[in-house]
């Protein structure tokens, strides 16, 4: 919310230490009460002659293309009786304003926001000795439809310094409450938090007399139970038309980032801006018959302010009179009743509505308001009233309405319920000792009414009573944190726990940091991508309906709506950052995640309801476990591009599937297991570059190249490669590697073996491992031959031996036996040859 510093100033009651108190001590102040300041925006600056001005004459030049104004504007009142007024003459393209109109006056040697000066200059034919200026021109706002065209006051006059009368040496405070301190979105709100910040009094603009509801202004009929806790309405009639939003309102409401409408659509949102009430106004001789507050019939339409017609859902809470709806309730009006530039006869409405309905209209409508944003944060209660008694005054005051007898006022919203809460509990929270009085003189800032007594037991505590617009303060765990924070935090001592000897990170801890180390060392980035999904990835995926991964944890309340569930596997996330690089101009990507998924339990346990004044019994936490689904902690590489990057030593080498396969081994090797890699069919991979990942015979992961339909479907670069496996899956060892390292040297040895097509090179360099025995360390394949020299469904496979021994230098005798033993283990289990 954007509020000007002057106005907040208003309704404090500052003492002599706060005379000078400026913006920067009010934005550390909300800072110290928990309230977010985004940003300090002082106005302008402006500097130099800015003057209110007369528009005297318009000259239309219409001999150019775009419509241009020469005005004749008067910056003086004559000294004597007689003569003429001082002007000045402008060029100007603006058409908003008329002869006699009030505007501002940028004299030459002027300079506005944005260092921009202001001098005499020759353009379109014309001499201009200065600009009139719009509003965003003089940093009031963003608005540039147009001249800012000021209303008409006896007490104003030509020549006048609009830098003070229009107030650009204030300044505007950006802050970000909370969502449970809806209050903090209007004046009121805030004032009292600064109030309470600076220890200050407080001057209450909603404490005004509201007259008894004698009678009713017009028949209303709550029908949709629960969505609408209090409904009033009021009646202004005869409000002129014609007259314009007051200085200070259209002013208010420019600061705030809201644009100036009409007389009564302005009060009403600078009421809301005032109070935190969002407010409606109606042109009542538009309304056929009473209002009714129901649901919407599935398929109904109304057309709202913006003019777009919107097809209604049953959750959808209306306001309607005999021909239809008439307003998205909390959200935004409709068109039919709104008021126009000839309504005299105004229906002013505000009223409480269930924050959850505002909440999934505003999502399903895709049409965010004002209104919406504080109703979504709980709007107080006791406020209808107040908010159409102060718009009613405003309306009369300058509109010169008249306030019509009676008020419909139905509903009857719930009280809060009393907190009671130990008188020492914020201390023994905050760990030291607040002076007597504390808590209960902070619980009587925020409103909350207070009673001290004590427990059966003799312990003192306090009982309050919050006020109608903190529906958070719900227990004494509220309590503590709104005496704790308008304390101050920094009073809080900071002690540093000691550290229990004996105690480190874990086994699985050591080995997540070592795995994560390792990838980072070959070349991969780590990355946190966003932890939900969308429906529609499973498709992209191209998983079967009956694919367990397609079982998924929905989230009630998701950052973003097509987004909505927990993932089942790390793929979508990091694909989703991989493209999302890529379209950034990166071309070679190699990233990786270690993180949990979710799987849901076919057969879980309801969700228990688990109180949380104390702490869970064993059984309840065996109910949670039981309820909770299960969150394996996996890890999972992308790759795209090129693997081995292209420079000045060769052309590169692009990733494949074999490198998201080595990802896997460089895994298991940094979690001392074996990994076993044979051909596997799994979507989203290629069925023919899929590689299966097993730990003693039992499947963990998969890696390969992706299917090339998903990568079409996720608009990733082709030939985009992914493992992933289940650390869980993994059994955990304590590793300390001590290397061996041999003073003797080694035996190098070739082998060329003839094999069968359907042969896995995994499997024949498994079976020569176990062969060579002891002596063999290290086997690598370096030559792969097919062809009509080996024979039809036959290929030629190549090893490189080292052997070697650590005792002692090996012979060629003992060489050649570990070297023939290991042919002969592969000539046994898969039938393989020596190429002759």
């Amino acid at each position: 919310m954007r509020i000007p510093v002057s106005w907040l100033i208003q309704q404090l009651e500052l003492t002599e230490d706060h005379r000078d108190i400026g913006a920067t001590e009010i934005a550390e102040a909300f800072i110290r009460v928990g309230i977010e300041v985004e940003d300090v925006l002082p106005l302008g600056p402006v500097t130099g002659p800015v003057v209110v001005g007369r528009v005297a004459q318009i000259e239309e030049l219409t001999e150019f293309k775009k419509p241009i104004r020469y005005c004749t504007v008067e910056i003086g009142e004559p000294e004597e009786d007689g003569e003429q007024p001082l002007t000045t003459q402008v060029v100007c393209g603006a058409t908003n304003f008329v002869e006699g109109d009030v505007v501002v006056v940028a004299l030459p040697g002027a300079v506005l926001p944005g260092d921009f000066a202001i001098s005499e200059r020759k353009t379109y034919g014309k001499v201009s000795r200065g600009m009139i200026c719009a509003a965003d021109e003089l940093g009031l706002g963003d608005d540039h439809s147009g001249i800012l065209v000021l209303p008409v006051d006896d007490d104003v006059a030509p020549g006048d310094d609009a830098i003070e009368l229009l107030g650009l040496t204030d300044t505007v405070i950006e802050l970000a409450p909370t969502a449970d301190r809806g209050y903090c979105l209007s004046m009121r709100g805030l004032a009292r938090e600064l109030a309470c910040a600076l220890d200050l009094g407080f001057a209450d603009p909603a404490a005004i007399d509201v007259p008894a509801a004698e009678n009713r202004a017009i028949a209303v009929d709550l029908a949709a139970e629960g969505a609408c806790s209090r409904f009033a309405v009021r009646r202004v009639t005869g409000v002129d038309p014609t007259a314009p939003t007051p200085w200070h309102i259209r002013r208010t409401l420019m600061l705030a980032g809201i644009r100036s409408i009409s007389l009564a659509v302005d009060i009403t949102n600078f009421v809301m801006l005032e109070l935190g009430q969002p407010m409606h106004a109606f042109d009542t001789s538009r309304l056929r018959g009473g209002l009714t507050v129901r649901h919407a019939v599935a398929g109904e339409k109304l057309v709202t302010l913006d003019g777009v017609e919107r097809t209604l859902d049953p959750d959808d809470i209306v306001i309607s009179d005999e021909s239809g709806p008439v307003s998205l309730a909390g959200v935004m009006g409709g068109a039919s009743t709104e008021v126009r530039d000839d309504s005299t006869d105004i229906l002013l409405e505000a009223a409480v509505w269930d924050p959850p309905s505002i909440a999934r209209a505003v999502r399903r409508h895709k049409l965010p308001s004002e209104a919406s944003r504080r109703y979504e944060r709980v709007v107080d209660p006791a406020l209808p009233p107040v908010a159409l008694e102060r718009a009613a005054r405003l309306l009369r005051q300058y509109g010169e309405g008249s306030i019509q007898p009676g008020r419909t006022d139905e509903g009857t919203p719930h009280a809060a319920e009393p907190v009671v809460m130990a008188m020492d509990l914020p201390d023994r929270v905050a760990g030291t000792r607040y002076a007597r009085g504390v808590t209960a003189a902070r619980l009587q800032q925020i409103g909350c009414r207070v009673e001290v007594g004590a427990a059966e037991d003799g312990t003192p505590v306090v009982t309050a009573y919050p006020p109608s617009w903190r529906a958070d303060l719900t227990q004494p765990a509220d309590l503590v944190e709104e005496v704790l924070r308008l304390q101050g935090y920094e009073t809080i001592p900071s002690v540093l726990p000691t550290a229990p000897a004996g105690h480190g990170l874990t086994l699985a801890q050591r080995r997540r940091r070592h795995i994560s180390r390792t990838l980072a060392e070959q070349g991969y980035v780590e990355v946190l991508p966003f932890p939900f999904v969308s429906p529609r990835v499973w498709d992209a995926f191209g998983l079967d309906a009956d694919d367990v991964r397609r079982r998924t944890v929905a989230v009630r309340n998701p950052l973003e709506a097509d987004r909505d569930q927990l993932a089942t596997t790390l793929l979508p996330g990091l694909l989703d950052t991989l493209a999302r690089n890529v379209s950034r101009g990166a071309k070679d990507v190699a990233l990786f995640h270690i993180g949990q998924v979710v799987l849901p339990r076919a057969d879980a346990a309801p969700m228990p309801d688990v109180p949380v004044a104390g702490r869970p019994s064993d059984e309840e936490f065996a109910q949670l476990a039981a309820a909770l689904p299960a969150q394996p902690t996996h890890v999972a590489v992308v790759l795209a591009g090129n693997h081995q990057r292209v420079g000045w030593w060769g052309a590169g080498e692009a990733a494949s599937w074999a490198d998201a396969v080595q990802a896997a081994r460089v895994v298991a090797e940094a979690a001392g297991v074996e990994l076993a890699v044979s051909a596997d069919a799994l979507a989203p991979w290629h069925p023919g570059r899929c590689a299966r990942l097993s730990v003693g015979g039992f499947p963990v992961g998969h890696a390969g190249e992706l299917h090339p339909k998903v990568v079409e479907a996720l608009g990733l670069p082709k030939r985009t490669c992914a493992m992933e496996l289940d650390l869980d899956l993994l059994p955990v060892r304590e590793r300390k590697v001590v290397p061996v390292v041999s003073p003797y040297p080694p035996v190098l040895l070739d082998v060329a073996l003839v094999v069968d097509d359907e042969v896995p090179v995994a499997e024949l360099t498994d079976t020569l491992r176990g062969g060579g025995g002891e002596l063999l360390e290290e086997l690598s394949l370096f030559d792969v031959f097919s062809g009509s020299q080996v024979g039809e469904g036959k290929r030629s496979l190549a090893y490189s031996l080292r052997l070697r021994a650590t005792d002692r230098t090996l012979t060629v005798e003992e060489a050649t036996a570990a070297r023939d033993a290991a042919v002969a283990a592969a000539t046994e289990r898969h039938g393989a040859t020596l190429r002759g």
